[in-house]
């Protein structure tokens, strides 16, 4: 077996919020839209959101109409009146995004994660599915933009996880080879198994299970220290 040189991450639901974050953000939008903030309202959001996400992920609708499709799906339902045009439906997700940018947060100790897998000698980078300018936004909003030697989204590299060949171009791009990499992410197939069949090891994290504290330590004890 190759020494691990890099260790990687997804960024949603790895390092980044998007769950907490979203909820806040959506929340905010239900009430700038009249509706009232309801578990099933917000379970509704999310569910529509999973559902047309992998629409787009497969190739099946446009990023936009996929942000479309979300308020189609979830807001009449809610008693809301949608704008006709698809002009009117971009300017309304909009007040949505605006919510939720408002809202993003990293999980707690994820900036500590990534400084002291550095220490310990790791090149660092990360796969991430989706638009890039708002990953990247991300990624600068939450501080950490700067800790990574290779940031590949796949909007700019031309593959989707668990797609075997946006792992191989992020090992190619952070000039290790894949059985030298160890991903870490939080969904089985996306990430671990798509990870692992590019001949990567796979760390699953979830963090709605777990604290941060038991999860850093489940991947920092994957990733011993290379320094001497």
């Amino acid at each position: 077996m190759c020494a691990t040189q890099a260790v990687c991450f997804d960024l949603d639901g790895t390092l980044f919020d998007h769950r907490g974050s979203a909820r806040a953000g959506v929340a905010q939008f239900f009430r700038a839209v009249g509706v009232e903030v309801t578990e099933p309202a917000l379970a509704s959001w999310f569910a529509a959101e999973d559902a047309q996400f992998e629409r787009w992920r497969s190739g099946e609708v446009s990023f936009q109409e996929q942000r479309r499709q979300r308020l189609h799906a979830v807001l009449p339902q809610l008693g809301v009146e949608l704008p006709t045009e698809d002009a009117g439906l971009d300017a309304l997700f909009e007040e949505y995004v605006r919510s939720y940018r408002a809202s993003w947060q990293a999980f707690p100790d994820s900036l500590m994660l990534l400084q002291e897998l550095r220490a310990r000698g790791y090149r660092l980078g990360l796969l991430t599915n989706g638009a890039e300018a708002q990953q990247l936004d991300k990624l600068a909003r939450v501080g950490l933009d700067r800790e990574f030697d290779v940031i590949c989204v796949s909007e700019r590299i031309g593959f989707q996880k668990p797609d075997v060949h946006a792992f191989l171009t992020l090992a190619a791009e952070l000039g290790v080879s894949p059985s030298e990499c160890l991903f870490v992410g939080d969904n089985a197939d996306h990430d671990i198994a798509g990870a692992r069949s590019a001949g990567m090891r796979g760390v699953l994290v979830d963090h709605y299970a777990n604290d941060a504290v038991g999860i850093n330590a489940l991947v920092l004890s994957a990733a011993p220290s290379r320094v001497r």
